[in-house]
């Protein structure tokens, strides 16, 4: 079994065999093992339980995800609410900035966050550093980071057609994004 941090209420994957002892941070729903806690299943002797995972603010080279909360000329405000797969509590996010000489590796100068970013976008990220007080500053200058989740100005899930547009399936409307690459594809 893969040490894969869960979320309350997502099923357990078990290997085949007998059902383990539940611990802690389990339940059964219809004949199912669900996790009650965030946390990654592990087996401790014949016992099956879930460990609490407490969240951690970032640090440098955390990977993050994020909703874009404020767009400025020069920079995207970015409402950091998961660091390193573990959700933060409601609440509890961390503010970050991803300034324009840090959306994409090339062409720094050429960057216009308003055709990268838009409010609302979910980002994946990474931490470069602490930045100021207020903010954490963050790069998607990689393929696989920037907008992994869009709306588009008809209410619809976008999809990305290349790494700089994202297509809205109800209209057919292109707009500009700085697309994550997706994780499957090589």
């Amino acid at each position: 079994m893969a040490s894969e941090i869960l979320l309350p209420g997502q099923p357990v994957p078990l290997s085949r065999g007998p059902v383990p002892k539940l611990g802690t941070g389990l339940y059964t729903k219809d004949g199912q093992v669900r996790a009650s806690l965030v946390g990654a299943p592990r087996h401790e002797g014949p016992m099956l339980k879930i460990s609490r995972v407490r969240p951690q603010p970032p640090t440098t080279n955390s990977v993050i995800l994020g909703v874009v909360t404020r767009l400025s000329p020069m920079q995207a405000t970015v409402a950091i609410s998961v660091v390193d797969g573990i959700p933060l509590p409601s609440g509890e996010e961390f503010s970050g900035v991803i300034r324009s000489q840090d959306v994409r590796a090339t062409e720094k100068d050429k960057v216009r966050i308003g055709d990268c970013f838009r409010g609302g976008d979910v980002v994946k990220g990474i931490v470069i550093s602490l930045g100021d007080a207020r903010s954490y500053y963050i790069t998607t200058a990689r393929n696989d980071l920037g907008v992994i989740f869009a709306t588009s100005e008809a209410g619809a899930m976008m999809e990305p057609v290349s790494w700089q547009e994202m297509r809205c399936p109800r209209t057919g409307r292109i707009e500009k994004r700085k697309c994550a690459k997706p994780e499957n594809l090589s």
